[in-house]
C-alpha cells in the first residue's frame, strides 16, 4: 500500500508502507498521512513508539503450540 509522506524539504510523495519505518528512522520525513489524518513525527503517536510491555509474553506460547 502507498502512504503519502511529507519530506523534510516539505515536498510530498508516496512510498510503500514497508519503507515508512526507514524514512522515520533516517529522519527523512516530517510526517505522513493515515486514515485519521496527518501525523507529525515527534509530536503525534506513531506505531512502535510505545514503552516496554511488562505483561506475560503470549506470542512465544502461541508459536510453541503450533
Amino acid at each position: 500500500m502507498l502512504i503519502r509522506v511529507v519530506y523534510d524539504e516539505l515536498q510530498t510523495g508516496k512510498v510503500q508502507d514497508s519503507y515508512l519505518d526507514n524514512l522515520i528512522c533516517q529522519e527523512k520525513i516530517v510526517g505522513f498521512f493515515r486514515s485519521s489524518g496527518f501525523v507529525r513525527i515527534g509530536h503525534d503517536p506513531i506505531r512502535g513508539g510505545g514503552g516496554k510491555y511488562m505483561g506475560a509474553e503470549r506470542r512465544q506460547q502461541m508459536m510453541e503450540k503450533m
